[in-house]
Formats: C-alpha cells, sequence, structure tokens
C-alpha cells in the first residue's frame, strides 16, 4: 500500500491535468458556502439562485417531482426553499451540477459514462430507501451521498481513460476485486481519487468521508460512521442487482453483521430492494 504521502501525490497528478471537472460551478460553490455558513438565511441563498434560470428551472422540477411528494404544485424558489430547508436545496443544486459530468462516450466496450450515473442515482435512491427504515423520514442529505460516492471513477476517466479501460476490462473478465485492480495499476484506488476531488471542491466533511471511504468504513471515526456504512450497503445491493456500472462492489455479500451495524434487518432489505426498481424510474425522469 502506497504512504500517505505517495496518495496525496498521486491524486494531486491527476487532479492537476483535469478540466472542467476539476472545478465545480460557480453559483454552486457559492450555494455551499451559502448552506455551510450557519448566519445564511433562505433569503441569501434565494438571491444566489434567481440569477440562474437553468438551476431554478432544475430545483423546482426536482421539488415537483414525486421523490418529494409535496402537496400542489411549488411555483417559486422561495417557496420550494422554505418547504426543504436551505441544505436540501442545496444538494439539489450538487447534484443537478455533477450531472454533466457523466454526459458523453463509452467508459470501456462495456460501460457507458451513462452506465455509471445509473449507478450512482441507483445508490443514491436505495441509500434514501435504506434510511428511510431505519428513521422513517428524511434522507436528502443521504441521496446526494450515494449520488456523489463513485465520482472518483469519473476523475481517473479524465486523467487516465486507457488504465479505467484496462481495470475495468480485466475485472470485467476476472471478476477480482475492483479497488486492489484499481491500487495495482494506479497506485491508489477510486475512493482515494474521490476524497482528493470532494476537498478541491469543498464538500463537507460527510460527504468527503463518503468518497473516500465507501468499501472501508471501518477506517473512520464515528462521526460518518453510520452514513458510510449505508452508503456502503446500497453500493452492494445496487452492484449485485447490475444496475448501472456494478463492478466495484460485484463480488461483496450482505452480511448479517453489516446489516445489524445499520439497524436493519433482512426483510427491511428485501423491501428496499423491492421499490429500489420504480423509485430509480422515478430519480431518472427527475434528474433527466
Amino acid at each position: 500500500m502506497p504512504t500517505a504521502a505517495e496518495t496525496e501525490n498521486i491524486v494531486n497528478k491527476a487532479l492537476a491535468g483535469l478540466g472542467e471537472i476539476a472545478t465545480l460551478p460557480e453559483i454552486t460553490v457559492r450555494i455551499i458556502e451559502t448552506v455551510e455558513n450557519p448566519k445564511s438565511t433562505a433569503r441569501d441563498l434565494h438571491e444566489i439562485i434567481k440569477n440562474d434560470p437553468a438551476l431554478s428551472a432544475k430545483i423546482l422540477k426536482v421539488v415537483n417531482s414525486a421523490f418529494y411528494g409535496l402537496p400542489g404544485q411549488i411555483g417559486s424558489i422561495d417557496r420550494a426553499i422554505v418547504l426543504l430547508g436551505l441544505s436540501a436545496v442545496k444538494n439539489i443544486a450538487i447534484a443537478a451540477s455533477i450531472t454533466r459530468l457523466f454526459k458523453g462516450k463509452q467508459l470501456t466496450k462495456e460501460f457507458t459514462a451513462r452506465d455509471l450515473w445509473t449507478h450512482s442515482l441507483a445508490v443514491g435512491v436505495a441509500s434514501r430507501l435504506i434510511h428511510k427504515q431505519i428513521h422513517k423520514q428524511g434522507g436528502d442529505d443521504i441521496f446526494l451521498a450515494g449520488l456523489i460516492h463513485d465520482l472518483g471513477i469519473m476523475t481517473i476517466r479524465q486523467a487516465y481513460p486507457d488504465r479505467l479501460t484496462e481495470i475495468v476490462d480485466r475485472v470485467y473478465e476476472t471478476e477480482e476485486d475492483y479497488c486492489a485492480v484499481e491500487t495495482e495499476i494506479l497506485g491508489v484506488d477510486h475512493q482515494a481519487f474521490g476524497a482528493g476531488l470532494g476537498g478541491k471542491w469543498k464538500f463537507p466533511r460527510h460527504l468527503r468521508a463518503v468518497m473516500g471511504y465507501h468499501h472501508c468504513p471501518e477506517q473512520l471515526d464515528e462521526d460518518n460512521l453510520a452514513l458510510v456504512r449505508i452508503i456502503q450497503l446500497a453500493d452492494i445491493i445496487c452492484c449485485r442487482s447490475k444496475l448501472g456500472f456494478y463492478l466495484t462492489s460485484h463480488g461483496k455479500a450482505l452480511e448479517p453483521e453489516h446489516l445489524v451495524a445499520i439497524g436493519v434487518n433482512s426483510d427491511q432489505i428485501a423491501e428496499v430492494i423491492e421499490q429500489l426498481p420504480e423509485q430509480l424510474s422515478i430519480v431518472e425522469s427527475m434528474m433527466s
């Protein structure tokens, strides 16, 4: 395994050579900074969003989707902010911003960038469904965490497209552990690139933890452990169901001790798996 310094050097070298993926749109950065500031108000957020008609339209589309199930149509951004809260609107803005990264050509001969987007959406949906089994409500942050968990793969796609093809083709043919093959070929796996990108984008700590540890949450402290375990479980469910790009956790089992650690049972997970296709269809329409 590389040292921390070697890992940082590999990641920084990759990030330095990226194009548009290395930067979030300025308005998204301002939204994150505003929401993370405890002194900010709904009016502060509204003042930023109202100047971007495309983002405003996307937020209203999401707010009025079956995903939220709000009574009646919401026709204004200020009303959406009041009903959902600053954090939920921030999450929608981030999700809308990263959609663009998944457009384009084949990742490899077996998978497209769209397949990775489908997987990311599926993990977001499954994470939210698992969260609802535990807490009965909420889960907006959970959905975004699931959505962004594999952004490290997009970093690899931009920086080392040929090596990504080599990794994916090998795992597809041999069924080796995905992260182990990445580490052998690149020196680190997609989690390290994800954590680096999350830091560059100034994401909150819990989102960086998801991007950097969703295959090894046991390495985290208690603060973010529960969240990342949910994302890990959702990722395994979606890979086992072959929803989109499924290689990263394709050989992992749903271990009983994993379920116990999160606080769910096998019947609840069966319910999540049953609800997942319909909920994913809703979210794919919402994010199109």
